[in-house]
């Protein structure tokens, strides 16, 4: 008997596991997963918009090149085949970078970026670019909430978590400084994953704030998200990027996921979130009984965000500052405003800030020392509504700040069914521990029907 084929109508349900897997073995082609792909696209494309740059016919000759090198029995890497999409302030060779700005339109690369070339060795193929607001900040793209075209998306990785969320990909790549992947990963109802500062480099991808910037992952399962382990390692261009929490999978995927505890952290910003979100996490906390426990963190937490603000207007100011010099009318208010702010942070203030990344993340050594993880909200609610914002990112900032692997997981809906993520926090560098957590987390609900 031979193997059974997939229907190309369902190969866009497949994860990127799964996808891989079924090209390997011939059930499917990797050209009628990128025609499903696109396919996909056209159809969701016009109520989402998700993308700011498609090749459809380049897509299609690289997913036939890698379905000739099947056929002649060459080694295939662990994403041969599998259409994957790329923020938009990510280089791709051959492919324009925008950075979300009209200023940057047409600017097209000479070289892939870092992670690109990790993708294309894995046998990814880069099936376009999707939407990031204005320089990965707060003014938002054209992209809608796939749930409700009302509401916002989330940012900055506004296209990445709408394109995974409407099956248009399996995978998509994003960034976050401050909340650009939790949050949307939330508001979308994907799974997020944004790993261990460093852990990730960023050659090729626009820079906002060194000491905050960070690669991340959209994908509908914890086994995708697991997959950026293959992004993982040092780069020469990239000095922060010495940290390789991986390999990811051989304890993430490990059966059966070992019972944690896991820590209840409402955070300084608990007020923020609204009513319905915060008898849903006490609902959470109840129906994990003995398995969590509330904490409360040092005062000093309080002023995280704060010292997050601070260090990213400076560096972004250092980093981005010639777009306002240059042409500041193409700028929103919003950038022009951030820009002026972080030049006037003083030098020692800044450096004071920065300095905190390394106190704070010392100061959560007793809580993971007791815990797997830390549970608290992605977000304060469901999407906001209306586009002129991306909404809240507090709940996100200490750990952004502190350098500490998160993932959002789609396990709750709010009031007006749209989704609610649950975000996880892990330890520093213990980016596997914690996917190990989530995957437990899931497993748990899903049995109890609580999911």
């Amino acid at each position: 008997m031979g193997v059974k084929r997939i229907p190309t109508a369902e190969s866009s349900l497949l994860t990127a596991r799964e996808a891989a897997w079924r090209i390997a073995e011939g059930a499917l082609t990797s050209a009628e997963l990128v025609a499903a792909s696109l396919e996909r696209i056209a159809a969701e494309e016009p109520r989402v918009e998700a993308w700011e740059f498609l090749d459809r016919d380049k897509a299609m000759a690289e997913a036939e090149e890698r379905d000739r090198r099947r056929r002649r029995g060459l080694p295939l890497g662990p994403l041969h085949g599998v259409p994957v999409g790329l923020k938009d302030i990510i280089d791709v060779k051959g492919m324009p970078t925008g950075n979300g700005t009209p200023i940057d339109a047409g600017k097209r690369p000479f070289v892939d970026a870092a992670v690109t070339r990790r993708l294309r060795a894995a046998g990814a193929v880069i099936i376009g670019k999707t939407v990031s607001t204005e320089f990965a900040y707060y003014h938002p793209g054209k992209t809608c909430n796939p749930h409700d075209p009302t509401r916002t998306p989330g940012g900055s990785s506004s296209g990445s978590a709408a394109a995974v969320a409407t099956g248009m990909v399996p995978l998509a790549l994003g960034s976050q400084t401050n909340g650009s992947v939790i949050r949307p990963a939330s508001f979308c109802g994907v799974v997020g994953f944004k790993p261990t500062f460093g852990a990730i480099p960023r050659t090729g991808v626009l820079t906002l704030a060194p000491s905050l910037d960070h690669i991340g992952i959209f994908a509908r399962t914890i086994e995708d998200v697991a997959l950026s382990e293959l992004l993982m390692g040092p780069d020469e261009q990239d000095m922060d990027a010495q940290e390789n929490p991986g390999p990811l999978s051989d304890t993430a995927l490990a059966e059966p996921p070992v019972t944690p505890t896991l820590a209840f952290i409402k955070t300084p910003f608990w007020e923020r979130a609204d009513a319905t979100t915060q008898t849903a996490f006490g609902e959470l906390v109840e129906a994990l009984g003995e398995q969590v426990d509330e904490v409360e963190l040092p005062e000093v937490f309080a002023r995280g965000a704060g010292w997050l603000e601070g260090v990213m207007a400076a560096e972004m100011a250092r980093n981005l500052g010639h777009y306002v010099d240059h042409t500041p009318n193409e700028t929103s208010e919003k950038f022009r405003t951030l820009i002026a702010e972080g030049r006037a942070m003083r030098a020692p203030d800044y450096l004071a800030a920065r300095d905190m990344r390394r106190v704070l993340r010392d100061a959560l050594g007793p809580i993971f020392d007791r815990f797997d993880a830390i549970v608290t909200p992605a977000a304060p609610g469901e999407a906001t509504e209306g586009l002129e914002s991306t909404g809240d990112p507090s709940f996100c900032s200490l750990w952004t700040f502190c350098g500490l692997p998160a993932i959002s997981l789609p396990l709750m809906t709010g009031p007006n069914g749209l989704p609610l993520g649950v975000q996880l926090v892990g330890q520093h560098g213990q980016d596997a521990r914690l996917l190990r957590t989530a995957r437990w987390l899931v497993r748990t609900l899903s049995e109890e029907g609580n999911v």
